[in-house]
């Protein structure tokens, strides 16, 4: 029994524990059937929801097209009516306009015949008029037509003449009056500035201690700086100065610039010089870019080339007889863009001409060829129209103008070149002509002293009383203008004043 009851339990243990988990796995099957339901339900109850959702949405879109295609087909429907309406009218206004066209014909057809009937008795009155005629003049009414047109032919052709020559009298002078008020009008709105045409430039020093410096140790400094700008630097005793020459403007502002920042710096020898060189040199050349699309951008001139750009921009840096070469150009451009648009010329090709015509003046490569032949080389790698060429070769005459516009080109450079203030002279060019100006009315006989005021423009001439009496005053005065204007180059006109007086002196004791 013992061994019954030891065998027993174990067994009964493990059916009890069978039959515990079968019931906990039936328990948890129960459980996840359960839940697997809920998910379902819940599915179909979603699924539900979403259908009725889309059946919604779907009515509200039908609803939506619907009501669209209602307006769509109201406002056709009312647009149909406006053009029904609209034919209406215009039918009901041709059908007036025919009416009013079949009474204007019906009224043409009897005067037509009114005049029909009217010319029939003015022809017959008139060879009644002209057998009569006959009779009287003895000439048939072929040789009194002959006659007549040769008088009327004659008259014609005198009051045709003369009415030509009248024409040509007033062209002429309205050209004239014209032309004059075209210049004027283009030189008062051009003001320009002048700058000096000089070859050398002068550095301030902070003090005589550092020219040493710049000369550096066995001239290493000053011959350094001197072979990388090309430039000539000249130091000698004037105090606390150095003097750059260079006859390239542009190597003279590279070292002029780059000895100004080496003294501001302190630190001078070779390999700073060549470094500074080098910087500035890059500085210059942007600046030349830089100026040149400055110009293009004020004259609105487009599609210009890199080179060409750079070409004008170094116009910049250069001068001619006191005119900045680059303000000179610019000048031009807008002169011959005004003159052109006077005259009803390509104002554009004008302006573009004009403001390339010196740009040979900026010509890096030296060359045997005067400016504007290679002005009119580069404009022509520049791939530049060929009317442009010919006015840039032809603004000297070098080449003969084919193109209003180069002509235009011409006018504007003389302007630009001639007009008061646009040059200026150097101080000994200007003493030298008030010296002659003197020693012509001077050289008269008769003329005591000569005086140059007014910067050269008036002429004071003292006169002798004793040897030219008053009716010689005028023409003595005439002689003078006559040989000023023949021996003299001058800006404007100078005004010569003749003084003739006597004086008496007495004294009382």
């Amino acid at each position: 029994m013992t061994l019954a009851l030891y065998i027993g339990l174990p067994i009964a243990g493990i059916v009890l524990g069978w039959t515990i988990r079968w019931l906990y796995a039936r328990f948890q099957l129960s459980a996840s059937e359960q839940r697997a339901e809920r998910v379902r339900q819940d599915a179909i109850r979603e699924a539900e929801a979403q259908k009725k959702e889309i059946l919604l949405e779907a009515k509200d879109q039908l609803i939506r097209e619907r009501n669209q295609q209602e307006r769509e087909s109201r406002e056709r429907r009312g647009e149909l009516q406006r053009y029904e309406r609209r034919l209406t009218l215009k039918e009901e206004t041709l059908d007036k306009r025919v009416q009013s066209l079949d009474k204007q014909e019906q009224d043409f057809v009897d005067r037509e015949q009114v005049i029909s009937q009217r010319e029939q008795e003015l022809t017959t009155v008139e060879e009644k008029y002209r057998q009569e005629l006959e009779r009287i003049s003895g000439l048939s009414a072929q040789e009194a037509k002959n006659l007549i047109i040769q008088n009327l032919e004659n008259e014609a052709r005198h009051d045709a003449q003369g009415l030509l020559n009248k024409i040509e009298q007033d062209a002429q002078i309205s050209a004239e009056k014209k032309a004059r008020d075209i210049l004027v009008t283009t030189i008062q709105r051009i003001a320009t500035e002048t700058t000096s045409d000089i070859t050398v430039a002068t550095v301030s020093l902070p003090s005589d201690e550092m020219k040493g410096r710049i000369i550096g140790r066995e001239g290493r400094n000053i011959r350094t700086l001197e072979t990388l700008t090309g430039v000539d630097i000249i130091i000698d005793d004037t105090p606390e100065a150095v003097v750059i020459s260079c006859f390239d403007p542009v190597r003279k502002e590279i070292a002029k610039v780059s000895l100004e920042r080496l003294i501001s710096d302190g630190r001078i020898h070779p390999a700073r010089i060549e470094e500074i060189v080098q910087k500035v040199t890059r500085e210059i050349q942007q600046k030349i870019y830089e100026e040149g699309e400055k110009v293009l951008f004020d004259l609105g001139i487009h599609n210009m080339s890199q080179e060409g750009v750079r070409a004008l921009g170094r116009l910049y840096f250069r001068t001619s007889y006191g005119q900045n070469v680059l303000n000179h150009s610019k000048e031009v451009a807008i002169i011959a863009g005004m003159l052109a648009a006077e005259i009803g010329a390509n104002r554009d090709l004008a302006k573009r001409a004009a403001v390339l015509h010196d740009i040979g003046k900026g010509a890096e490569n030296d060359s045997d060829q005067n400016h504007a032949e290679v002005g009119m080389d580069m404009a022509r790698k520049m791939g530049e129209d060929p009317k442009v060429l010919n006015a840039v070769g032809s603004h000297h005459n070098d080449i003969e103008p084919t193109s209003i516009e180069a002509i235009i080109v011409q006018i504007a450079d003389a302007i630009s070149a001639a007009r008061p203030g646009a040059r200026r002279e150097t101080m000994d060019n200007y003493v030298k002509r008030l010296e002659n100006l003197e020693a012509i009315a001077e050289n008269f006989t008769g003329v005591e002293k000569a005086y140059a005021i007014q910067a050269g423009r008036e002429l004071r001439v003292l006169v002798n009383n004793e040897k030219i009496p008053d009716p010689d005053v005028k023409e003595l005065a005439r002689k003078i203008a006559k040989q000023i204007e023949t021996d003299l180059r001058y800006p404007g006109r100078i005004k010569i004043t003749m003084i003739r007086e006597t004086r008496i002196v007495e004294y009382a004791r």
